[in-house]
């Protein structure tokens, strides 16, 4: 397979969220959008976090949400990301070795700028390799 950059794969129609956002707002986006995270920017659109699925198994074993709890309690601080220019096969590797199916796509100058998921791996790779038979 040919070494292509992020920038061809990552999604660019994102879902974000302040870190002060209620965690059923951002439960209802999730939902509305059939996505399973959303991203957690600051008022520069820098990233600040990630919300995902998972941390709702979280949010409802630990403590059964309450009104008024935001973000900022259940969001992933110490989010990896990429940037547009990264090999799409070093973002396949690490999203593996880490167990990750989502991963932000970061620029120094504007932030936040896309998203490259596992389900946009696999649409890749349907367009460009055959299935070997079986």
């Amino acid at each position: 397979m040919d070494d292509i950059f992020v920038a061809r794969v990552m999604s660019t129609g994102l879902h974000t969220v302040r870190p002060d956002t209620l965690v059923e707002d951002a439960a209802q986006i999730m939902l509305d959008n059939d996505i399973g995270s959303v991203l957690v920017v600051d008022e520069d659109n820098q990233l600040a976090g990630i919300l995902t699925t998972t941390d709702f198994v979280t949010i409802v074993s630990e403590s059964k949400p309450k009104a008024e709890t935001s973000v900022s309690r259940y969001m992933t601080t110490d989010v990896i990301t990429t940037t547009a220019q990264d090999s799409i096969q070093d973002v396949a590797d690490t999203m593996l070795e880490e167990g990750f199916h989502h991963m932000p796509v970061v620029d120094e100058d504007e932030g936040l700028i896309g998203m490259v998921t596992t389900t946009d791996l696999a649409a890749y790779i349907s367009q460009v390799q055959t299935p070997n038979p079986s």
